[in-house]
């Protein structure tokens, strides 16, 4: 069995793979001054309550966009799951051309979202991520990943309407029913939620307009089935996908 792992800025999505099944998933709450031992322990529960021996696991790999992170998971790895996991950083196989500036800055979880994206749904694509950023990222009919774009998170928008104003709720996202909300909160919910379908919908048309053949929209992360019911662009939606692609990663760079 292989562990994958998935570090966010907000969550922590963990996947159990058999094969190319995967068999469990959870998300646990991203906290950087946890230990290895606490993160550990909290490993180690979740394969007890579903009565998997540590002794099944026989490889780990994890990708993190929180740097202090990593060698604690490493750790983690080393100690609880009795493995050195595959770490994914520049330099390993992704079977995609990086067509950025920088390879060194782009996020491991774009990188894993479009390995998988492309080995599902074909290319060209286009791989919306609904976590703490909404990222676009690109990969070209030739399979290329030719960059993307970063919006704040809806989650951050709706926050900073709570956090910065006297007056306004904290609130529950959901869809509206109206656009004009005749109320606090379901004002607040028309302009967040309509909002980020505008946003949503004019960059796919600015990105699809930049690209010589018609993509395939996916989108994954905490929030990619609701935008899938209100988007008709987006085509499918896939929470999983970076686990998803962290597993065929592991494949490329320890299968011969």
């Amino acid at each position: 069995m292989l562990y994958a792992i998935d570090i966010g800025n907000t969550s922590i999505n963990v996947g159990l793979f058999k094969g190319e099944e995967l068999l469990h998933s959870w998300r646990l709450m991203t906290g950087i001054d946890r230990s290895a031992d606490e993160y550990g322990s909290l490993i180690f529960s979740l394969l007890q309550r579903h009565d998997i021996p540590i002794s099944l696991i026989r490889g780990a790999t994890l990708c993190s966009v929180v740097p202090p992170l990593v060698p604690v998971f490493t750790e983690v790895c080393a100690r609880y799951l009795d493995t050195n996991p595959l770490v994914v950083e520049p330099g390993i196989k992704t079977g995609l051309r990086l067509l950025v500036d920088n390879p060194r800055e782009l996020g491991p979880d774009r990188v894993a979202n479009a390995v998988a994206g492309t080995s599902l749904y074909g290319k060209p694509l286009i791989v919306i991520d609904f976590g703490t950023a909404t990222t676009f990222d690109v990969v070209s009919a030739g399979g290329d990943f030719l960059g993307g774009a970063i919006a704040p998170g809806i989650n951050i928008a709706s926050e900073a309407l709570f956090r910065r104003t006297a007056m306004l709720p904290r609130i529950e996202l959901q869809r509206p029913r109206h656009a004009i909300g005749r109320g606090t909160v379901t004002a607040m919910q028309s302009g967040i939620l309509f909002g980020y379908i505008g946003l949503i919908e004019k960059l796919l048309s600015k990105i699809t307009a930049e690209l010589d053949a018609e993509p395939y929209v996916v989108a994954t992360g905490g929030y990619a089935n609701m935008f899938a019911e209100v988007v008709p662009a987006i085509q499918a939606a896939n929470p999983n996908l970076s686990l998803l692609g962290l597993r065929l990663i592991y494949e490329m760079n320890t299968i011969e």
